[in-house]
């Protein structure tokens, strides 16, 4: 789970600096996806670590609504 971490963070930092230099927004969506999963696996993660916080929580519904955003984006 470290490993697709840390990726899913290279890529979207990536993504997003491309997005910035280029002002080219058609990838954005993309991003977001990318972003969103990215808040499933750090939610994940922390619940996991049997630290119930409120931080783990917070990253799954972040998540929902990024993905719910990339969906609307979409259509």
């Amino acid at each position: 789970m470290k490993v697709s971490r840390v990726l899913l963070g290279i890529i979207v930092i990536v993504f997003s600096s491309y997005i910035l230099i280029s002002k080219n927004y058609e990838l954005m969506p993309f991003m977001m996806l990318l972003l969103g999963t990215l808040m499933l696996v750090s939610g994940i993660v922390e619940l996991q670590k049997d630290r119930k916080k409120f931080e783990g929580y917070l990253f799954i519904i972040v998540s929902l609504f990024i993905f719910l955003v990339f969906i609307q984006c979409i259509f």
